[in-house]
């Protein structure tokens, strides 16, 4: 006999606010409505923001699935400058004078990056190499081979050209890193260039435009979030 479900075994869309870690929301929502199973569904870097889809105690099962979703982002990329993390927080490795691109020039370049592709993970990213995260080793000032990883990108568009920077739409796998996305598009032009901002607009059938921010969240009482848990069995099909 199946255990009766919780009205909070279920997901919660959260819009993730910039300078926290996924990590840190997941702490946060589970401290303060004293949840004992917490988890996300992919990880935002702390300078991102946009969709987090969190899931509820019994909806944890469901963890891996609704992480291997496609992702759909927003972001801005900043051409002329190379950083060893290939975003704004990292040290900036060379600068280079942007050439003069026209959206004519831009959506050549854009093209050869749609369908499958082959990215190197940065340095500083979660990937392990022999048991230690590559970001440890990248503190320490080393740095390792790392295979290539096969991701594929569905539709990748210009919104805004506004040089040195360039505003953009990527709908992509799971995996696909888009700050290596933005170093790679920038060695092809041959300026260099990282990704400046971003923004998890949808994964899977979810949409950043249905979800709550944390700071909205918080002020909540247990029983108040009720109705913004999406319930277990809206998410699978009963066997």
């Amino acid at each position: 006999m199946q255990p009766q479900l919780s009205p909070f075994d279920g997901v919660l869309l959260v819009d993730k606010p910039p300078k926290l870690t996924s990590h840190d929301v997941v702490d946060r929502i589970r401290r303060h409505f004293g949840f004992k199973k917490v988890g996300h569904c992919g990880t935002l870097d702390p300078a991102a923001t946009g969709l987090l889809i969190i899931v509820l105690e019994r909806a944890t099962k469901l963890q891996a699935g609704l992480m291997s979703e496609d992702k759909t982002y927003e972001g801005v990329m900043r051409l002329g400058i190379a950083t060893d993390s290939q975003d704004a927080d990292g040290k900036t490795l060379a600068e280079k004078p942007v050439p003069p691109l026209t959206e004519a020039d831009l959506e050549a370049v854009l093209v050869k990056f749609r369908g499958d592709l082959q990215q190197i993970p940065p340095m500083v990213s979660a990937i392990k190499h022999e048991g230690t995260p590559l970001y440890k080793l990248a503190r320490k000032g080393q740095t390792v081979v790392r295979e290539p990883r096969l991701v594929h990108i569905y539709d990748l568009r210009m919104l805004k050209l506004d040089l040195p920077r360039v505003h953009f739409r990527v709908s992509c796998t799971k995996g696909t890193y888009v700050r290596t996305l933005c170093h790679d598009i920038g060695e092809t032009i041959g300026c260099g260039a990282h990704l400046a901002e971003l923004r998890r607009t949808k994964s899977g059938r979810f949409d950043v435009a249905d979800a709550k921010t944390l700071a909205e969240l918080l002020t909540l009482r247990r029983e108040q979030l009720q109705s913004f848990v999406i319930p277990i069995l809206k998410l699978v099909k009963p066997v």
